[in-house]
């Protein structure tokens, strides 16, 4: 398994499914700035100028919200992952 450091997380993306509406197929990820994905792990955080430990808010099996072309894309156990900065996310979705 993949482990991040610093701000890092690593997430999967969730994917979403096309709709019909009237025989016609609405494309979903054409028309999304945003993606959502789960988060598989987390960094340890960042550090400030004094040393001190700064820990990530978002945790690992959190819902978030990315936008469209952030991270960088790795393979891990024939899954594919996005290795991500925590600035990246733009929200987290609670059920």
């Amino acid at each position: 398994m993949l482990k991040p450091l610093g701000d890092r997380l690593v997430v999967e993306l969730k994917e979403e499914k096309e709709q019909k509406v009237g025989g016609f197929v609405l494309a979903g990820s054409g028309q999304e700035k945003t993606k959502k994905a789960q988060v598989v792990a987390v960094g340890e955080g960042v550090r400030t100028l004094n040393g001190d430990l700064v820990a990530l808010s978002v945790h690992k099996d959190d819902t978030v919200l990315i936008e469209n072309h952030v991270g960088t894309s790795v393979k891990d156990d024939d899954k594919d992952y996005l290795i991500i900065r925590e600035a990246d996310v733009l929200a987290i979705i609670e059920n």
